[in-house]
């Protein structure tokens, strides 16, 4: 496995940029030709997001959907050749003063989004322009791998801390001194997940952003990140306002709906860029 990522991370970033990504596009009607889990899990995804969509329109959405993800990948395997210029000239943000305004105040903001767009790009927009971020990355195995991502996101600029570290008490003080930090928040992948109203059934989210809200006073704003012709689009939306009234524990849950809520509607208005290919609702079985 270590060897294919390292291969394609070699290839592909040395591909004529064309070239790149017409080899994505085919690979990803590959993938989708052959139906596997991660295709069917995605097409049960976009169906709860759209629920009176024809069968034709879905199959076409799960095909672009497949597109879109591809493209995070080839992205992926290009964005550390890229120039400080063309990162941010190929980045387009909406009410970008949600998440400038409390840096430059240090107040320190916590951006939570979902799996969409690609978060890298965007994150080296931000690091481009003089905003490092800090972030937790889920460990993958092998060994190898993990460290070849976390090389890689360094490079860009981000702190990246491995999930199977205790995180609160170094993304709090990384609040406190007035820094970003960014969470990708659409999956639970603990068993101490908010179980919110989302999309028309209950999913878990990750409590996570709502607890860094809560305990440091930090604002929680969302991302959407979108790919548009020029590159990417990051809209930014505000959460609900603190402090909220109820205890710590109901501040949490209030503040992840509102997370969630968010995310809901900026899925809703461009599902082709969600990249969710796992189960994310508690009353599906797999």
């Amino acid at each position: 496995m270590y060897l294919l990522y390292l291969f394609a991370w070699k290839v592909i970033g040395v591909l004529p940029e064309k070239s790149a990504y017409k080899l994505a596009n085919k690979i990803s009607d590959q993938i989708f030709n052959k139906n596997g889990k991660g295709v069917k899990r995605l097409r049960n995804n976009y169906k709860r997001v759209l629920t009176s969509i024809s069968n034709n329109e879905l199959e076409a959405l799960t095909k672009e959907g497949m597109r879109s993800y591809l493209r995070y990948w080839f992205d992926t395997f290009r964005l550390n050749k890229w120039s400080k210029s063309r990162i941010i000239q190929t980045t387009l943000v909406v009410r970008e003063n949600l998440l400038r305004d409390p840096i430059e105040k240090k107040n320190g903001c916590i951006i939570a989004l979902p799996h969409a767009g690609n978060w890298d790009h965007a994150a080296a927009y931000f690091c481009s322009t003089g905003i490092p971020i800090t972030t937790v990355v889920e460990k993958l195995k092998p060994e190898a791998i993990f460290k070849k991502f976390l090389a890689y996101r360094e490079s860009i600029g981000i702190e990246a801390i491995s999930h199977k570290e205790k995180t609160m008490p170094i993304l709090m003080e990384r609040l406190n001194q007035g820094k970003l930090v960014a969470l990708v928040a659409d999956r639970d992948m603990s068993r101490n997940g908010i179980e919110v109203n989302f999309l028309g059934g209950v999913a878990k989210m990750p409590a996570g952003p709502a607890i860094l809200a809560v305990k440091t006073g930090s604002p929680l704003v969302t991302a959407y990140i979108r790919y548009i012709d020029k590159g990417i689009e990051i809209t930014f939306d505000e959460t609900i306002k603190l402090p909220v009234t109820g205890s710590e524990e109901e501040q949490i849950r209030i503040v992840t709906q509102s997370m969630a809520d968010n995310f809901a509607k900026r899925i809703k208005d461009s599902p082709v860029d969600w990249h969710m290919l796992q189960r994310i609702w508690v009353d599906e079985e797999n």
